[in-house]
């Protein structure tokens, strides 16, 4: 053999072995990136079935130095604590967080999609404010002047920005608390809604207070039977003891008993309600956005050889830099003719914004918000509308405000009422305005039909028209509520050539008819005549709606010259010339 076989035999030989080095190497690495992988996997398996409930963090200060949170005490919490981690181990599969702590939750709240739940929800509850009333029809003039004091009252204490804010903190972190500041007061000791205890001009205002500032400091764990059961008594807030009484709790969303002293007796927060479905819009929007960025790849088909023999391959970087350089509708590519040849390889995207669209709508699901509220987009598609499912969600807000803020709501005007007048209106009460509001063109046809039925009540003797008039005036939304609903009106008519005691001239109780009135005056003889209309029911009509004197009205209505001609209708009229008055309105 030749002394150059040799050396090529050798280096063959070398490279072999070379190669099958570095693919062990390569297996091995690979071997130890999957045990890796498995190991992480395993620890990651262990810390989650490892989730224990536990005390909450409190902030520093809340609980004075010395003194154990009652949420931690081990003769109150300890049992309850132990028996619900004897079932942790299910937390796991069952994917349950405890609770996450104040930390977490105030960090959910400076992401959008959380805000957007808070904020909606609050605004919604306030958003029409509450109309204060009185219970006492018969004194709802009387009282009309009280009850604008007490709504100016209310706008200068902001009593419904204070109802908002504590509605954000529910929202946040599933407890909003409102403090009643009385000057000079105990707050130890319990607010009595009494003159004694609130005098005329005490009251300071009213405060909101995050949960992360408050923690029980007593409550019964012993009586279940007892009213106040698993419900504190008393609040440290910042290190002062302050009675039940004198903060208002609002919490939309309890939870058991059990949970109770692990949640820091809050509700659950709907930002941890809401996190699932959050986190997978996000993770669902970023693949989206990711697989737009490379749904489509361009492939260079060339000779690899030098390259996945461990050589540099200066020259495959060097076309591929030359081809992206110059890759655009100005740019020329070259390529060999024979080895070479480029592939565009695109991925669909049919579909996407259909998986978006779902994963966003989850979101709402969760908290029943329309989509519409929630992220602003209008509903897609033929006629495609989200009417019902806002009223849906107006039902659902009303049946909040009345379960879980009128009674902070009425403490307030209570605790206002003391300090403005000395003493608690009983009459006075309120509800919440309606969030559906109707356009104006459906408020003037709802007008329209109250007083069309109005008048065939009155044309029927159902009701006289003083009662009418009555209720236009109690009717806040008639248009006429300004009126008064006492004042007696004199019927034109009454005053006529036989029933009339007072030497007063017919002519002066008769109004003049327009051609339109004259022929509904025919109309009503020929009613008569066919038989559709009762001689009673139309002397009613000509003597209220027509201001036609009885006898007259008696004499276009006897037979057998029931229908009457246009001159005798003419001779209703007063030879006025170019005075036509509304029927109800002549002669007066």
């Amino acid at each position: 053999m030749w002394p150059f076989d040799r050396k090529k035999t050798k280096q063959g030989i070398a490279d072999k072995v070379a190669a099958s080095a570095r693919t062990e190497e390569q297996e091995k690495a690979r071997k130890l990136a999957m045990r890796r992988a498995v190991m992480k996997s395993m620890e990651r398996r262990a810390n989650d079935a490892a989730i224990k409930w536990a005390p909450p963090q409190l902030m520093p200060g809340v609980v004075p130095a010395g003194t154990t949170p009652a949420v931690a005490m081990d003769s109150l919490c300890g049992p309850t604590y132990q028996f619900l981690n004897s079932a942790a181990g299910g937390l796991y599969a069952a994917n349950i967080q405890p609770f996450p702590g104040y930390q977490n939750l105030a960090a959910l709240a400076t992401r959008p999609e959380y805000r957007a739940f808070a904020s909606t929800l609050s605004t919604e509850l306030t958003r029409e404010g509450i109309e204060i009333t009185s219970k006492d029809r018969t004194k709802a003039k009387e009282m009309a002047e009280k009850i604008k004091e007490l709504e100016e009252a209310c706008e200068y204490y902001g009593v419904m920005g204070i109802i908002q804010k504590a509605a954000e903190h529910d929202c946040f972190f599933g407890r909003g608390q409102i403090s009643i500041n009385i000057k000079g007061a105990d707050v130890s000791v319990p607010l009595i809604l009494d003159p004694r205890t609130i005098k005329k001009g005490s009251l300071t205002g009213f405060s909101n207070i995050e949960p992360m500032w408050t923690s029980p400091s007593a409550y019964n764990a012993l009586d279940p039977t007892a009213p106040d059961f698993y419900k504190p008594s008393a609040w440290w807030v910042l290190g002062r003891e302050m009675h039940t009484s004198r903060l208002l709790t609002i919490i939309t969303r309890p939870l058991p008993d059990m949970l109770k002293p692990a949640y820091n007796f809050s509700g659950i927060s709907m930002s941890q309600l809401a996190q699932p479905y959050v986190e997978n819009w996000l993770r669902t929007r970023q693949s989206v956005s990711d697989l737009v960025d490379k749904f489509s790849r361009t492939f260079l088909k060339t000779n690899m050889a030098q390259v996945l023999n461990g050589g540099e391959g200066g020259d495959v970087f060097d076309r591929v830099e030359m081809y992206i350089n110059m890759q655009s509708n100005l740019g020329l590519a070259v390529m060999d003719n024979e080895t070479e040849d480029i592939v565009q390889v695109n991925t669909p995207l049919s579909g996407l914004a259909d998986l978006q669209s779902q994963s966003q709508e989850h979101m709402c699901s969760v908290s029943k918000i329309p989509a519409i509220k929630l992220t602003g987009i209008s509903p897609s598609g033929l006629n495609a509308s989200s009417e019902g499912e806002i009223r849906s969600f107006y039902d659902d807000i009303s049946s909040v405000q009345q379960s879980y803020y009128f009674s902070p709501l009425d403490t307030m005007l209570k605790v206002i009422q003391l300090s403005k007048w000395g003493e608690i209106d009983d009459a006075i009460t309120f509800k919440f305005k309606s969030l559906w509001q109707t356009s104006a063109k459906e408020e003037s046809e709802i007008r329209f039909n109250k007083a069309q039925e109005a008048q065939i009540y009155i044309t029927n003797s159902v009701i006289d028209p003083s009662e009418a008039r009555q209720q236009l005036s109690d009717d806040p939304d008639s248009g006429w509520n300004n009126i008064d609903g006492d004042l007696e009106i004199v019927q034109p008519g009454v005053f006529d050539d036989e029933g009339g005691d007072l030497d007063v001239p017919v002519e002066q109780n008769k109004g003049s008819l327009n051609g339109a009135q004259v022929s509904s005056l025919v109309e009503i003889s020929q009613s008569v005549a066919a038989g559709t209309l009762s001689v009673e029911a139309a002397e009613a009509v000509l003597l209220h709606s027509f201001g036609i004197g009885k006898g007259e009205a008696d004499k276009m209505l006897s037979p057998p010259e029931n229908v009457p001609s246009v001159e005798v209708a003419e001779s209703a009229k007063v030879d006025e010339p170019g005075t036509d008055v509304l029927p109800g309105e002549g002669g007066q």
